[in-house]
């Protein structure tokens, strides 16, 4: 029967290889099980409901890419977009967590109306080449910033943010930590982050994954022998996770159908729901295309046979995802990790979301991992994402310009769609006043969101 449904012989590979392959994958991205709950945490969602959306999320998501394609992709939410929800949406334009759910429930309707006309590769081939990879970009450092604050190695300080000291901590914040609690944290989020590094270099299998679990541990070490003390007062837990209910799976219900429309028509809320398409949009299509290269699945003009039914399968994860009370559902990139070990169909798919299935009985293990552990897991993650500043053109002053104010706005403003709308705006005012439209021919889609944004600003 698997032969028969999944072409097996046809895209010579056999079960034995895409259950390996699915593993790979799984133990690739699974630190998002700890690091999502954390992000959206912080934007006051309970964390127990959170674990258990993200884990059905992914499993429901990568089971339709698997029925929809039988290609070897596996999905999540994504990390950059739950940034975006908890320290944006959530953090700073004041909407409930309620509100953003509705907004990624909306985003994900949209993207199933633009994936079934075929819009959504219009609309991304209407974007400059250069500006999507600038998005990438900043989210990256957005990302790394969110790990440096998470981690307490960078504080408020005289001159805005400084390097953790325990006098500054406790003046910037008036508390009186010390060394064996808040001080320890700070030393094994910097040594997690260099074992990250190492792994990742010596391309370990897992590298983040195993990242997150060796500087969880050596944080256990730290409390057993007495260097780190407990005090809940400072944010600083027992490491060691609760081993009563250990096989119960957290009750979704906090977070299940809990979407808030009631800001549906403001101006603000569609900038909100724009940022979201456009990340994810892009995000998506990206990761489909360079997995995609690696897996040799290109046709001989450069295109994926079934994209349409990949784009809906993000779209549909991206739905359900919110319905469920998690970020917006996307495709990973490091689904190429399975597809390097020879995954080829959506056998691959279906044993990665098994293992998200079974990891909802191992709640309690990926809640305990402490914010000093999953630390390095942002901060390596965005520096994959910088990785994409080589393909920007700085040669050419007029693309390379609004890239660069592009990137910086989004950790300096903190907030990835002003980044968007900084990078959107800069690109078409600079060709307008240097002549280079014409030349590089911007889409009305461009006009049309550098008009949207000015009314914008204005109104608000």
């Amino acid at each position: 029967m698997l032969e028969k449904f999944f072409r097996l012989k046809e895209n010579h590979t056999t079960v034995m290889t895409e259950v390996l392959a699915g593993i790979t994958t799984f133990m690739t991205m699974a630190y998002i099980l700890a690091v999502n709950p954390a992000i959206l945490g912080d934007a006051g969602m309970d964390r127990g409901a959170v674990f258990t959306a993200t884990a059905l999320a992914a499993a429901i998501g990568t089971v339709c890419m698997a029925l929809f394609t039988n290609y070897p992709f596996a999905l999540a939410p994504g990390m950059g977009l739950n940034a975006y929800f908890a320290y944006t949406v959530v953090g700073s334009m004041g909407y409930g967590w309620q509100t953003a759910l509705a907004a990624v429930f909306i985003e994900g309707i949209l993207f199933i109306i633009l994936s079934a006309l075929n819009i959504r590769e219009a609309i991304f081939n209407a974007i400059p080449a250069n500006l999507k990879e600038a998005v990438s970009v900043g989210i990256g450092l957005f990302i790394a910033f969110i790990g440096l604050q998470n981690s307490r190695i960078v504080i408020k300080g005289n001159n805005l943010l400084e390097l953790f000291s325990i006098a500054g901590y406790n003046r910037a914040y008036n508390v009186e930590a010390s060394f064996k609690n808040v001080g320890i944290t700070v030393l094994l989020a910097m040594i997690g982050i260099l074992v990250t590094a190492v792994l990742i270099t010596k391309k370990v299998k897992g590298n983040i994954l195993w990242g997150m679990l060796i500087t969880w541990f050596l944080g256990m070490v730290c409390e057993i022998t007495g260097i780190y003390v407990p005090d809940p007062e400072l944010g600083c837990d027992s490491l060691f996770p609760d081993a009563i209910g250990s096989a119960l799976i957290p009750d979704i219900r906090p977070v299940f159908l809990k979407m808030d429309f009631r800001s549906v028509f403001s101006l603000n809320f569609a900038v909100v729901i724009f940022a979201f398409l456009f990340v994810d949009l892009f995000d998506t299509l990206g990761t489909l295309m360079g997995v995609s290269v690696k897996a040799g699945m290109l046709d001989e003009y450069g295109r994926l046979e079934h994209v349409k039914g990949a784009l809906m399968a993000d779209a549909v994860g991206t739905g359900v995802g919110a319905m469920l009370g998690t970020s917006t559902v996307s495709t990973y990139v490091e689904s190429a990790a399975g597809v390097t070990e020879g995954g080829r169909t959506g056998l691959t798919g279906l044993t990665t979301a098994f293992l998200f299935i079974l990891s909802l009985f191992f709640a309690p293990v990926f809640l305990a991992i402490p914010s000093f552990a999953t630390a390095p897991a942002l901060i390596m993650v965005g520096f994959f994402m910088m990785a994409n500043v080589v393909n920007i053109d700085f040669k050419d002053l007029a693309e390379a310009i609004p890239c660069y104010i592009c990137i910086i706005a989004m950790p300096f403003f903190y907030s990835i769609s002003e980044g968007i709308v900084m990078g959107i705006l800069s690109y078409v005012v600079i060709h307008l006043l240097t002549g280079r439209f014409k030349e590089k021919k911007i889409s009305m889609l461009m006009y049309i969101c550098v008009i949207l944004f000015i009314i914008k600003y204005i109104v608000l």
